[in-house]
């Protein structure tokens, strides 16, 4: 989808999910013919003409200044994260078509760091969500039954949202499985929204949307989120029941690329079944009892 289909149908979103009490206007007890504010409210919350904002909402305006995206995103509430999400989508584009992004590989430097974490979990994901590389822990505590030498062959990397959604041992990590999905999807919004031309991007939204039901709903809320830090109750095959947390860091040499490291506090339950986990990849029994090879 293009930027400026993706920026209208972003305004749409917002403008939905706020209902007059929660920006000082008086309601009057109104039947209205749609959710959340009416257009011409925005606009007027905003500053900025109401035919302006019609245009912007029915994709005709091209884009947005960096003053009006910010009026937008105060009359509508925004964090900080659907904020710059809004900015990226108002950003003026290139008429000529993006080329092809080039392959993603993992530096050197990167490699290192992932051994180097070798006590802890640990993934590094490309801006698809495809899986790069783990180290062994991290295979064990995501992925177990799949094939750990999968991310070094480009064409059989596993991928982060399909395996949320799609794969059953996965899903059954997460007891709040919701939470894990949202995240999921709001953190692919906010790449969709920098890459509105990638079209192997595109394929997975669309794959996504035609085999999963709950990845359509939540896509269409339009939720943005960037995955920093979450605090997750995980149900692991070998580990068992454990509260962890989750941080995302961002790869200084290939900053579309993330790596999430699992921690847990010292002394802990959960530090305690890291470690029986790691006991149990040095020993080679990490892996469920159907254990089985990826493929979607």
């Amino acid at each position: 989808m293009s930027g400026k289909g993706q920026l209208a149908e972003y305004l749409q979103a917002c403008r939905a999910r706020l209902r007059p009490d929660q920006v000082g206007l008086p309601d009057y007890g109104e039947r209205r013919r749609v959710p959340g504010l009416r257009r011409e409210e925005v606009a007027g919350l905003a500053g900025v003409s109401a035919s302006y904002y019609v245009r912007l909402e029915q994709g005709q305006a091209q884009h947005a200044s960096q003053e009006v995206v910010s009026a937008l995103a105060h009359a509508l509430q925004l964090n900080a994260d659907e904020h710059a999400h809004l900015l990226e989508l108002a950003r003026p584009r290139r008429q000529r078509p993006t080329p092809k992004p080039p392959a993603e590989r993992v530096s050197p430097e990167t490699a290192e760091l992932l051994a180097t974490l070798a006590h802890v979990p640990a993934i590094l994901l490309g801006r698809r969500g495809d899986v790069l590389a783990w180290n062994p822990l991290g295979h064990a505590f995501f992925a177990g039954h799949l094939d750990h030498l999968s991310p070094q062959r480009p064409a059989d990397r596993p991928n982060m949202p399909k395996l949320v959604f799609l794969d059953a041992h996965t899903r059954a990590l997460y007891p709040n499985w919701t939470v894990k999905a949202r995240a999921v999807v709001g953190n692919l919004r906010v790449t969709a929204g920098k890459y509105p031309d990638d079209r192997e991007l595109n394929a997975l939204i669309g794959e996504l949307a035609a085999r999963s039901c709950e990845f359509a709903t939540m896509w269409a809320d339009h939720r943005v989120r960037v995955c920093n830090s979450t605090v997750y109750q995980m149900h692991h095959p070998v580990a068992g029941e454990l509260v962890v947390n989750q941080q995302t860091l961002r790869v200084p040499q290939a900053p579309d690329q993330t790596l999430t490291v699992v921690t847990a506090p010292p002394d802990s339950a959960a530090q305690g079944a890291l470690t029986l986990l790691a006991q149990a990849v040095a020993m080679g029994h990490d892996r469920p009892a159907q254990a089985r090879h990826f493929q979607l």
